[in-house]
C-alpha cells in the first residue's frame, strides 16, 4: 500500500546535511551499475568497492547522484583506483541483495572489503569532495604511522576525533588489538600509531606506551587509556569520542554526532535558543552541568541554535516564539519548558528525574463545529471520540502535504456519507503533523488507518482504498449495538432449537 514516509529524525538530519552540500557535475557512467546478475562477480573481483543502494524515485538519491558520479570519476584515477557502484534496490530482482545488506532506506551506501567478506555502512559526507577525501582514507591502512611533529599536526588537527596508539614497538598483543579495533571502527574514526609520544599535541616524552590517546575538538580535548582489551578499547572510544553535549548546527564535523544522537533510543534533553543571546554562556554552563549530573541516568544532551535547528523545531512541533526552550523526549512522551531561564535548567531536570513533571501533549484545538461527514479528531479529543465513545471508529492519520492522503480524502468522504445513517459508525481523521499520536498507534507513513470497534478491538486497516473495500471491512469488524448481542444470542439459540429433531411421542407421553 502506497504511503508517504514519516521519516525518523536521523533520516531527517541526513536529508538536511545532504541538502546543504554543494552541487557538482560528473562524467556519466563513472559509477558501475550492478544487479543480481553481476553483483557477486564484480564484488569478488575487488578488494575494496563502494555500493549505493538507491531507488529511482527517491529525492535523496537524486540529490546524491551528481556528487556520487563526480566522486566516482575522481576516484577512478586514484592509485589504486577506487570503484563506486550502484544497485536499484526498488527492482524486485535485487530484493535479495537489499535484504543481505539490511537496506532500510535510500540511499544506503556500503563499503565492501576483501571481495565482500567485510561490509560496513558508509558514514561519511555526501558531497563529492567529502566522499573522495573520506574514501581515500578508507582504502588505505586502518591506522597510519606518524613519525614527526609535522605528521601529527597535519593528521590530528582539531576537526574531529582521532585515536593515537603509542607503542614501544609495532608488535605484541596490545598493538595487534589496537589494529583490530582500528579496522573495525575505521568507518567512524581516524586511527594513528607512533613510537614517540613527544611528537603529539600536548605530548609527553615520559609516555612510552603501550597507551591510547583520544583527541577530540570538544570537552577536555584529549583523554588517555591503557586498557587494550578489544571490547574495552571500543567502549572507551565510543564513550570518550562522543560530546557531553551535542551541538546542533550546520558544521560538518557535527554531522555524525547528530546522527548518533538521534539514533539513540534513550531519553533526550534538548535546549534550543539563539546563540546570539546575551546569556548564551550562562545557558551553556548550566546545561553542561546538567549533562554531567544526569548523563549517567541514560539522558543525552543537545544544544541547538534556533537558526540552524529549524528542521528539528518543525519535526518536534516546537515553536520558535517559545525559545529559549528546554525539551525532553522519552519515546513518544514529551516534556516542554518554554522561555526557560538559565537558573531554571537544573531544577526542571530534577523535577523530571523525580517523576513530578507532567507530559506535554501537542494538540490542535478541539473543533467548535465538527459537522462534516469525516469528523476531525485532535490529540485532546481522541479519547472521547475514539476510545470512550462506544462507537465503531475508522481513524485516518494523515499529513496535509501527503499526496496519497489527498487522493484518499474523497474516498473517505464517500464512505462517511454512505454510512451516515449508521449512528454507531464514525469516520474520522487526525493531522499527525500537528497532534501527538498516542502510543496505541504505530504510524510509520501516511495515510495510516486504524479501526477501533465498539467492542474495544483495535485493528490496523491494511486493505484496499476503494469505498466498497473500506465499508466491507467496517461491517465485518464492527461491534454490536447495546442489547444487540443478547438478541442475536437468543435468535441463534432459537435457530438451534428449531433445527433439532422433535422428541418421539412415547417419550413425551412418559414425561
Amino acid at each position: 500500500m502506497a504511503t508517504c514516509s514519516r521519516i525518523p529524525f536521523a533520516f531527517l538530519v541526513a536529508l538536511l546535511l545532504l541538502l546543504s552540500s554543494s552541487t557538482a557535475r560528473a562524467e556519466e557512467e563513472a559509477v558501475l551499475t550492478l544487479d543480481a546478475g553481476n553483483f557477486s562477480e564484480v564484488v569478488a573481483a575487488h578488494q575494496f568497492i563502494v555500493v549505493e543502494f538507491y531507488a529511482p524515485w527517491c529525492g535523496h538519491c537524486k540529490q546524491l547522484a551528481p556528487e556520487y558520479e563526480t566522486a566516482a570519476s575522481i576516484l577512478s584515477k586514484h592509485d589504486p583506483p577506487v570503484v563506486l557502484a550502484k544497485v536499484d534496490a526498488s527492482d524486485k530482482t535485487n530484493k535479495d541483495l537489499s535484504s543481505k545488506y539490511d537496506v532500510q532506506g535510500f540511499p544506503t551506501i556500503m563499503i565492501l572489503r576483501n571481495q565482500g567478506d567485510n561490509a560496513q555502512e558508509y558514514n561519511g559526507p555526501r558531497d563529492a569532495d567529502g566522499i573522495v577525501e573520506y574514501l581515500k582514507k578508507q582504502v588505505g591502512p586502518a591506522s597510519v604511522e606518524i613519525k614527526s611533529v609535522e605528521d601529527a599536526t597535519n593528521l590530528i588537527g582539531d576537526k574531529g576525533v582521532v585515536i593515537v596508539g603509542v607503542f614501544p614497538a609495532f608488535g605484541g598483543r596490545e598493538f595487534e588489538d589496537f589494529m583490530a579495533v582500528a579496522e573495525k571502527m575505521r568507518n567512524d574514526y581516524d586511527f594513528l600509531h607512533t613510537l614517540d609520544a613527544s611528537i603529539l599535541p600536548r605530548g609527553d616524552r615520559a609516555v612510552k606506551g603501550p597507551a591510547v590517546r583520544l583527541f577530540k575538538p570538544f570537552d577536555e580535548l584529549f583523554v588517555d587509556s591503557q586498557d587494550f582489551d578489544k571490547d574495552a578499547l571500543q567502549k572507551f572510544i565510543e564513550v570518550s569520542g562522543f560530546p557531553t553535549v551535542v551541538t546542533y548546527d550546520t558544521h560538518p564535523t557535527n554531522h555524525k554526532y547528530l546522527l548518533k544522537y538521534f539514533e539513540n533510543d534513550g531519553t533526550k534533553a534538548m535546549l534550543f535558543l539563539s546563540f546570539d543571546d546575551d546569556r548564551i554562556e550562562a545557558f551553556k554552563s548550566q546545561f553542561y552541568e546538567a549533562a554531567k549530573q544526569y548523563g549517567e541516568k541514560n539522558i543525552s544532551f543537545l544544544i541547538g541554535d534556533v537558526t540552524d535547528a529549524q528542521g528539528a523545531l518543525q519535526y518536534f512541533g516546537l515553536k520558535e516564539s517559545e525559545v529559549p526552550l528546554l525539551f525532553i523526549q522519552v519515546s513518544t512522551t514529551k516534556y516542554i519548558k518554554p522561555t526557560v531561564e538559565p537558573d531554571q535548567i537544573l531544577p526542571w531536570l530534577k523535577e523530571y528525574t523525580d517523576g513530578t513533571l507532567l507530559p506535554h501533549v501537542k494538540s490542535d484545538p478541539i473543533p467548535v463545529v465538527n459537522d462534516q461527514p469525516v469528523k476531525v479528531v485532535v490529540a485532546d479529543s481522541i479519547d472521547d471520540v475514539v476510545f470512550n465513545s462506544g462507537k465503531n471508529v475508522l481513524l485516518e492519520f494523515y499529513a496535509p502535504w501527503c499526496g496519497h492522503c489527498q487522493k484518499l480524502a474523497p474516498t473517505l468522504d464517500e464512505v462517511a456519507v454512505l454510512l451516515q445513517n449508521d449512528e454507531d459508525v464514525i469516520i474520522a481523521k487526525m493531522d499527525a503533523t500537528t497532534n501527538d499520536i498516542p502510543p496505541d498507534f504505530a504510524v510509520d507513513g501516511y495515510p495510516t488507518m486504524y479501526f477501533y470497534s465498539s467492542a474495544g478491538n483495535l485493528l490496523p486497516y491494511e486493505g484496499g482504498r476503494t469505498a466498497e473495500e473500506i465499508i466491507d471491512f467496517i461491517k465485518k469488524n464492527k461491534g454490536s449495538k447495546p442489547g444487540e448481542a443478547a438478541v442475536d444470542d437468543v435468535a441463534a439459540e432459537n435457530d438451534v432449537m428449531e433445527e433439532q429433531e422433535p422428541e418421539p411421542e412415547s417419550v413425551k407421553d412418559e414425561l
